[in-house]
């Protein structure tokens, strides 16, 4: 269950956009950056758990749409003054397209397949 996870294509995720998985254990969005670089969130703002994946895109960060928390791809913390966390997800790009970690994902091992 380690193993690496095709989700999409790279070119599925718009630049400066996100994607949303919808899991049994929760939504994932999917950030692409002005440099496509990709990143994984829990898609919830740690404040008021409003949805990221529904933010503006900036560097590498997501500001929440609710209230503007700025959230940071790489730890998923919430910059100062604001206080708090959002789980992050590893992810690897492979030849165009974006992987997820089995293990951090899946609740069951064909959660994905279909």
């Amino acid at each position: 269950m380690s193993d690496w996870i095709k989700i999409c294509a790279l070119e599925d995720i718009r630049p400066l956009g996100s994607r949303v998985l919808d899991l049994p254990q929760g939504k994932i969005a999917l950030f692409r950056t002005s440099d496509n670089e990709v990143f994984a969130l829990k898609d919830s703002c740690p404040h008021k758990q409003g949805r990221l994946s529904q933010g503006i895109v900036h560097g590498k960060s997501v500001t929440c749409p609710l209230h503007n928390w700025v959230i940071g791809f790489e730890n998923g913390e919430a910059q100062a003054p604001d206080i708090g966390c959002t789980q992050t997800y590893q992810i690897h790009l492979i030849d165009g397209q974006v992987h997820l970690l089995g293990a951090e994902i899946l609740t069951e091992p064909a959660a994905l397949a279909g």
